[in-house]
């Protein structure tokens, strides 16, 4: 783990980098693609959303979710990615989700620097490599 100062417009300079964020988000869909056949199925995705405990907690708190509900807020944001809607998400579509969610954290972290605490192979921890690497 890693203590960064970033802001949004760090995060915004990297998803707007085609090349350079296009690269990231390919090799992150080939780690998420644990049957190698070219898309995520719900359960490939879910399992990455789950690793990241995003949907158990809200600023660091539990948050009580029945089963239901935590499955109906998965099949939520596996159709928010499959915009074709065949069951599967392609890479193109993993991109363009991903692009969405970044531009939006990059909206609300806004234009004012701030310290986070960050793993090593998370998204934001390559927007901030990126920028390192532009300034060296």
């Amino acid at each position: 783990m890693s203590i960064v100062v970033l802001d949004g417009s760090t995060v915004r300079e990297f998803v707007e980098d085609k090349e350079a964020f296009n690269k990231t988000m390919d090799e992150k869909f080939v780690e998420l693609d644990a049957n190698k056949d070219g898309v995520l199925c719900r359960s490939e995705l879910r399992k990455a959303l789950e690793s990241l405990r995003l949907m158990e907690s809200e600023m660091g708190m539990e948050v009580s979710s029945t089963p239901q509900e935590l499955n109906a807020l998965y099949d939520s944001v596996f159709d928010g990615f499959d915009t074709d809607h065949n069951n599967n998400v392609d890479l193109n579509e993993f991109r363009s989700e991903m692009k969405n969610i970044m531009l939006a954290i990059a909206d609300g972290l806004g234009a004012a620097p701030i310290q986070l605490l960050l793993e090593e192979g998370s998204l934001l921890k390559d927007a901030v490599e990126f920028e390192s690497a532009k300034t060296h």
